[in-house]
């Protein structure tokens, strides 16, 4: 990619307040990150967004069931063997690559390293979420076409 291709898409992220762009061309793929405005304590510009990496999150107190987690929310409290994939984005999440194709998982399928899981629809680029680790989809907390937000728990995998 040359460099007023670089300038181009760096105007298009400032334009669109976009924080973060990942393009793939015949030439190659480049990923631009730009510093949240929003955080607190200074400079971050050096620190990379992560890109859908499981995570574990500490088991919660168990609490009366709420709406409230459905978009945006918190994640569900996980095992000690339970990963969330989050969205590394903000978007819309789609389980199939088209309206017509299959999901690319279902609950209870094992799925890959690598292996797409999910789509995430931004400015009209397709970004596929792949699987950071082998492990089998316990469950899907989006819904087909739900927009979903930067860090959004989207599914729960059982590792290891």
């Amino acid at each position: 990619m040359e460099v007023r291709d670089l300038k181009t898409l760096l105007s298009l992220m400032q334009e669109y307040g976009l924080i973060e762009l990942e393009v793939e061309d015949k030439k190659g793929k480049v990923r631009l990150v730009r510093a949240n405005p929003n955080r607190a304590g200074g400079n971050t510009a050096h620190e990379p967004a992560p890109i859908a990496a499981p995570t574990t999150v500490p088991a919660a107190p168990k609490k009366a069931p709420s709406r409230a987690g459905s978009r945006g929310g918190e994640a569900p409290a996980l095992e000690a063997n339970q990963r969330t994939v989050k969205s590394p984005m903000v978007g819309t999440f789609y389980r199939a690559a088209a309206p017509n194709a299959p999901p690319f998982v279902e609950e209870g399928d094992t799925a890959r390293k690598g292996q797409p899981l999910c789509i995430i629809e931004a400015m009209k680029m397709m970004n596929e979420i792949e699987a950071e680790a082998e492990g089998r989809v316990i469950r899907i907390l989006c819904e087909n076409g739900q927009p979903v937000e930067y860090g959004q728990a989207l599914m729960i995998l059982e590792v290891g």
